[in-house]
């Protein structure tokens, strides 16, 4: 089909074609929420919205009533429902609408089986990983909380937070917690505490329920949006026994409302017996302390080098006398020893001297060179000698040699 400005196409070319083309489609199965259902008296048809709660998209069916009618149970808003569908095209009012032709109430056991495969899959991806989860701050300065309006949950965890720790401040966020808008009402007011920078903390907080009840806590868009957030959140959904989607990322479950006021603010009561505790511990040890290091104290001034300093001097100096003492003694011991060898070895030089036997009157008779004349057939007439006595040197002549 070709067109230009000087040859458009009419509109209702463009409307049959189309109606033709979405009339060749065929019919598909399509799983969704039901919203806004629709019946009129005296109208052969109902009309109703099917939603898709993890993204902000619906389409709007047409069926016969009857088909509606005889739905066990009736259909309502909120009810998660499989739809054979077909696309038709309306010519006249340019609008697209779906026929349908079976509607079919999701069980109790598909919904299981589905939420079983959902979070599957988001544990594959790594949601409910321990280590991407938040540590809840000691003392909020502001609590966010998202519940129902007036409902007992909102009681609960107000009341149990103030009565734990009076001065807590709240940021309240009432939303639907149950039907078509619950998830979309619950991820907007997450978002709006999110951005707030006084919120330290927030608690999503709902009573108990049936398993379709609770389904809007285990919607996948819910589940993003909760682990998207900067601020810790804690969920308390149902009972002990209920496990929603949204506990699995979370960054702590409560079993209860109560139990995630006991989770966000500390008890003033409980903290203020651990400081007495804490400074009664600190104070036995300190005691302790000064106990143990008091003894110390005694023990070291009773050591003697302590007690009487210039006693252990006067002990040392008369030591030091004595070795003095000592040292005198040997010395003199030992002067005396060589003085007593010096005369000794005296004695014997003398005796050994050659001037000794001079002085018993012998003479040393020594030529001119010095050789001692021990041969008078050496000498000859004549000769000059020396001659050395005890009392000194004189000289000779050698009358006649014999």
């Amino acid at each position: 089909m070709t067109s230009s400005p000087e040859q458009p196409i009419p509109v209702r070319t463009v409307a049959r074609a189309m109606a033709d083309w979405i009339g060749r489609l065929g019919r598909i199965w399509v799983e969704g929420q039901v919203t806004e259902v629709s019946r009129r008296g005296g109208q052969p048809r109902c009309f109703f919205v099917l939603r898709d709660t993890a993204a902000d998209m619906s389409l709007q069916v047409s069926c016969p009533r009857q088909l509606v009618d005889e739905l066990q149970p009736p259909l309502a808003d909120g009810a998660r429902v499989v739809v054979w569908l077909k696309p038709d095209f309306w010519t006249g009012r340019g609008q697209l609408s779906m026929t349908a032709y079976d509607v079919r109430p999701v069980g109790v056991g598909a919904l299981l089986a589905r939420l079983e495969q959902l979070r599957a899959t988001l544990a594959a991806e790594g949601l409910f990983a321990a280590d991407r989860k938040k540590a809840l701050p000691f003392l909020p300065a502001k609590v966010g909380l998202v519940t129902g309006r007036e409902s007992a949950a909102e009681r609960d965890v107000v009341e149990n937070a103030r009565r734990r720790w009076p001065g807590v401040a709240f940021a309240i966020e009432n939303v639907a917690v149950q039907g078509p808008y619950a998830a979309s009402e619950v991820i907007a007011a997450l978002r709006r505490l999110d951005d707030d920078p006084v919120v330290e903390v927030i608690v999503v907080a709902r009573g108990g329920g049936s398993v379709e009840d609770l389904l809007p806590f285990s919607d996948e868009a819910l589940i993003r949006a909760v682990a998207s957030c900067r601020t810790p959140v804690v969920t308390a959904i149902g009972h002990e026994t209920d496990a929603p989607l949204v506990d699995h990322v979370a960054d702590r479950r409560a079993s209860t409302p109560t139990d995630a006021a006991k989770l966000v603010v500390p008890d003033v009561a409980e903290e203020l017996h651990r400081v007495r505790q804490l400074r009664a511990r600190a104070h036995r040890h300190l005691a302790g302390r000064i106990d143990a290091e008091s003894h110390r104290l005694v023990a070291l001034l009773s050591r003697p080098s302590i007690a009487d300093p210039l006693g252990q001097l006067d002990r040392y100096a008369a030591d030091l006398a004595a070795v003095r003492e000592r040292s005198r003694r040997a010395a003199l011991a030992c002067v005396a020893t060589a003085a007593g060898d010096i005369a000794h070895l005296a004695g014997q030089v003398a005796a050994l001297s050659p001037q000794a036997t001079l002085d018993r009157g012998y003479a040393v008779v020594q030529r001119a060179d010095g050789h001692v004349v021990r041969d008078p057939l050496e000498l000859a007439a004549a000769e000059h000698l020396d001659v050395r006595v005890a009392a000194g040197r004189f000289a000779v002549t050698v009358a006649e040699a014999s």
